[in-house]
């Protein structure tokens, strides 16, 4: 796994290759992109599923919890949560209301036992060594409740880019983000605007020299 810049968000890789670093401003979110959100069929060499595996759920949720190892009843409900994060997410970014199986999902796992919090420093374990897997579901669920709730931090947006159809959670203090990653759709709109004047400036100059 590549270095993590933030407390959320995660490097993707497209199907041409293309790597970049796409913050989705929430848990829930990263958590829906280890998917293919839609786009194409689950399947181990296709498209963005990053869980395939046990052992895929224990890598990526080590990148964030310090919790005990996945089995395969945790990745199967891993996927359940998953679906139902994404189809809600989808949902709200159409401006649509989630679907009633979606949001039963969300909270029969939003009701498990979480991840407790933790303060450092003590001489005495609580609890069991680790928690489970299925906690660190549990907190996924959670956040989804939160973000994708009437009362969330922010807004549910697509990425502007034509070619895009990435779903962030707009935090910034003016609502203004308007790019999935500004490495990869924000730098690709620059490029295009420059070519664009460049076009115009030429066209220009060539309309000139016509008159004279």
């Amino acid at each position: 796994m590549g270095e993590r810049l933030s407390d959320t968000g995660q490097w993707l890789e497209s199907s041409d290759g293309t790597r970049w670093w796409f913050d989705s401003g929430a848990l829930c979110l990263d958590f829906a992109y280890t998917g293919t959100m839609g786009g194409e069929p689950r399947d181990a060499g296709y498209g963005w599923e990053r869980l395939v595996n046990a052992a895929d759920l224990d890598e990526w949720l080590g990148d964030r919890f310090d919790v005990s190892a996945a089995g395969d009843r945790d990745l199967r409900d891993a996927h359940t949560l998953r679906d139902a994060v994404m189809h809600a997410a989808q949902a709200i970014a159409r401006d649509e209301d989630a679907q009633r199986r979606d949001i039963d999902v969300i909270n029969l796992y939003a009701a498990t036992p979480d991840l407790p919090p933790r303060l450092e420093g003590g001489s005495r374990q609580a609890g069991r060594t680790k928690p489970r897997a299925a906690q660190a579901l549990a907190t996924i669920a959670r956040d989804a409740v939160t973000v994708l709730g009437a009362e969330r931090p922010g807004t549910i947006r697509t990425c502007d880019a034509e070619d895009c159809d990435l779903i962030y959670l707009d935090t910034s203090r003016a609502g203004s983000r308007r790019w999935c990653s500004m490495q990869r759709c924000g730098n690709r709109h620059k490029v295009r605007q420059h070519r664009a004047r460049q076009r115009a400036k030429a066209a220009e100059r060539a309309a000139s020299a016509q008159l004279t």
